[in-house]
Parts: structure tokens; sequence; C-alpha cells
């Protein structure tokens, strides 16, 4: 019998291939998961599917006959951490531009004698209607992410490195050198631990807040002159989120275009003035500093995780439904978010060479980890026994405020335990790892 192990990205079906020849009789087994991997490796990829091919004989039949057979997994298994990006080295494409031409060229193939599609309302200067909901629901559950995970930290402990952004939750800091900060050569990597703020749970992502989503790109001159507000909040208000200290144009009519890159605004005296007394969404304040209070009981703190994992997931849902419909753009070099359909033009990336682009940023297509991003940690199995530096390959890792979460007592969510290795076995100690093949 042979053996090997194939993964789809279709599906969970697979076939299994029967030949029968003179009697009953299998072969060794040979079974190769990945080729120039341990199985310690092998288990850290998302296998979900399995093709065997078995060898049959019998001295009365000579046919081939198939036989198919359905295996399917619902248990998920180990998925690789993400991959950490140098800052030497461009991000990459969310799709490769290969994919990007190849798809190009099959809608123009495909619209040849068919009607022109419509434009999208965000092209046209309009707001889209059933999206406003979703951008409120996204504004209140940033705040109130912002405002449990003010109280949490009261009760679980959470550390930051004091030379580089790595954060860890637990009693004491992790002893693993993987610090990159100043320095680090004479401290020989090992982090030097401190205390965390929120701000270090949820890194603050600003943009230019822009009046009108339409209008000419800001220049290099007018980058100072131009408030930066976060950018998840830039995306709400150009979602219909109406913040009085950040005014923005609405348009009632579509834009009249009149050039490729010109257009005039639509004559909207004819329609009636809109209703300021017209009742909208509440919105929610983030809590100061000087006013916040720690859970009084342990199923006050259950309840807070709770929420606050349920707002972490809204507001990350929430945020990929108005992606598709409003760009945001993100430098390939450093961190800079631009809300809006085309990048600016201050000249204030400082990455790795920025000499040859003379301060200019390289816009791309953004991804829901560049407006948000995840900040992963390492799962802390028990919060009594700190992390052991020789069993490093057996830990996980989860987002800082789903790790917060989890240890402040809410259920572990789906969709994250493939990353937190939960069906590992970690080793009581040094020699027992070793005898780990």
């Amino acid at each position: 019998m042979e053996c090997g192990c194939l993964q789809s990205q279709f599906g969970n079906t697979i076939l299994l291939k029967s030949e029968r020849r003179k009697f009953p009789k299998f072969d060794l087994l040979k079974c190769n998961t990945q080729q120039g991997l341990s199985s310690l490796d092998s288990l850290k990829h998302n296998f979900s599917t399995l093709a065997i091919q078995l060898k049959f004989a019998n001295p009365s039949s000579h046919l081939i006959q198939f036989r198919s057979l359905v295996i399917r997994c619902n248990h998920p298994q180990n998925a690789d951490f993400p991959r950490y990006h140098s800052k030497k080295e461009k991000k990459p494409f969310p799709i490769p531009i290969v994919e990007l031409r190849r798809a190009a060229r099959e809608r123009l193939k495909n619209s040849k004698g068919q009607q022109r599609r419509g434009v999208p309302p965000p092209k046209r200067g309009l707001v889209v209607q059933r999206l406003i909901p979703v951008a409120y629901r996204v504004f209140n559950a940033r705040v109130t992410l912002i405002n449990n995970l003010k109280k949490l930290l009261k009760v679980v402990p959470l550390h930051a490195c004091k030379w580089c952004n790595e954060i860890h939750v637990g009693t004491v800091g992790h002893p693993f050198k993987s610090c990159r900060g100043s320095g680090t050569s004479i401290r020989r990597g090992l982090h030097e631990w401190g205390n965390a703020a929120v701000e270090d749970v949820l890194v603050p992502v600003e943009a230019y807040h822009l009046y009108d989503r339409l209008g000419k790109r800001i220049r290099h001159e007018e980058r100072f002159s131009i408030p930066r507000i976060p950018a998840v909040v830039e995306l709400c208000i150009q979602a219909g989120v109406d913040l009085p200290e950040y005014p923005t144009k609405r348009r009632r009519k579509p834009i009249i275009q009149i050039g490729k890159n010109e257009f005039i605004d639509a004559d909207e005296s004819e329609l009636p003035d809109p209703d300021p007394d017209a009742p909208k969404p509440s919105i929610l304040a983030e809590i100061p500093d000087t006013e916040i209070l720690p859970p009084c009981s342990k199923e006050e703190t259950v309840l807070l995780a709770e929420e606050t994992l349920q707002a972490w997931e809204e507001m990350r849902g929430g945020a990929t439904r108005l992606m598709k419909m409003y760009p945001v753009r993100a430098c390939g070099y450093c961190p800079e978010v631009h809300v809006g359909p085309i990048g600016h033009k201050a000249q204030n990336c400082g990455a790795h060479k920025h000499q040859q682009r003379n301060g200019q940023h390289g816009w791309q297509a953004a991804v829901l980890n560049d407006l948000i991003p995840p900040r992963y940690v390492w799962h802390v199995p028990d919060m009594d026994k700190p992390l052991q530096r020789e069993l490093r390959n057996f830990y996980g890792q989860a987002p800082a405020v789903v790790e917060i979460c989890v240890h402040s007592g809410a259920d572990m969510p789906e969709q994250y335990k493939p990353t937190m290795r939960l069906d590992v076995g970690i080793p009581a100690d040094v020699r027992e790892a070793e005898m780990v093949v």
C-alpha cells in the first residue's frame, strides 16, 4: 500500500483507488506528509485531506475497479504563525500581480457585447445607505473595546518590552530571545519588560481626515494642516458616521463627470433641506483613564471578557465589509494607511531606502491587518507556570485581545485555535522534549 498526503483547497473529499490482482495483499506503508520536514513540523500545517492508494490482488479476477471514499476532518489542525516581514522588504500584494492581470483579461473578454456595469456609489460621491448601520456598529465596537480593555488590564497582567514592540500576557515576561530593539546584541536578544497600556494592545494606526474623499490628493505641503485621526474612525466617517468635530461633505446627488479626472457637483437646490432633528444612531464615548474601575467579581470579569471579545469580532468583521466598498490604501514599505481611492502625496515614508523614492509611499491595496493589526502574543496555557525557553516550539500564539479575554474567563474562539496549538502536548521538562521525534 502506498500512502501520500494531499492538501486541497477546494474541499475535504478524497478518492480511494483500489486495484485487484492475485490475492489480497498489502505492501509496505509509505507515508510522506511533508518533504524535508520532521513529524513535528508537519503538525504545524493544516491538513484536512488524505489521498491513499491501495493495491489489492485477486487470482480469479483481472479487472480494475475504482472505489471512492470520503474522509472529513472536523477538528482543526495546527496552523503556522503569521510571518514576520523584515523592514527591509516590501509587503506582498494581497492578490499577486499575475492573478490581477489574468482576472482583468478574463473580465474584458466576458464584458464584450454586454451592458456596462454601473459605477458603485462611493465613486459617484454617494454613501451606501445599507452600510451606514454597519459603520455605526464598528465605531461603537471600537469604543467598547477600548473601554473594556482598560478595565481588564486592571486584573490581567500585561508586559511590554522597553526596546521593541513585543508584549506578553502573563505574571512575568517570556524568556525567549526575540528582541529586535536597540542594544539587542548587548542583552543577547533578551527583553526588558515593563508595564503595558491599551495602546500596546490596539496599535494606533492613524490616517488623514478627508473633508471630500473625491477631492484633490493631499500634497506634501499640506501634511501638517490636515488633522490625523484613527484609520478605523476615518473609515466609519466616510461610510456615514457623522461626527461634529470632523465634518465631511455629504452629496445627495451623484457627481457629473466632465473628464477623466474632472467632475462637478450636481445641483441640489431643488432638494428639500435635510431634517436636523432626524433620529440618528447613538454614539459611545471613551471613558477617561481616571474613571476606569476594575471589575468587582469573577462573574463580572467573565461577562466583561465576553463583551470585549464580541466587540473585537464585530469591529473586524464590520471593517472588512466596509473595506470592500470603500477603498483603503497601505504603504508597502511602512505602516502608513490612507482611507480613500488614491493615496496621498506626502513624502513622509521613512522605511528602508526611502531616499531612492524621495520619501514617497508605495501605495497598494490594504488588508484588514493593515487597518487593525492583531498583535500576536505567546499563548500561556497556565498563568501560574511561566513559559520555558527550551519548549518554545510547543507553544502557540494568539492576538493579544483574544489572549487577554481567554485568561479573563471568556470562551476560546474557534478561528484562533489552530495558531494556539491547543492539541499539542507540552512536555513536562526538557528531557521529555528531547525524546520527541
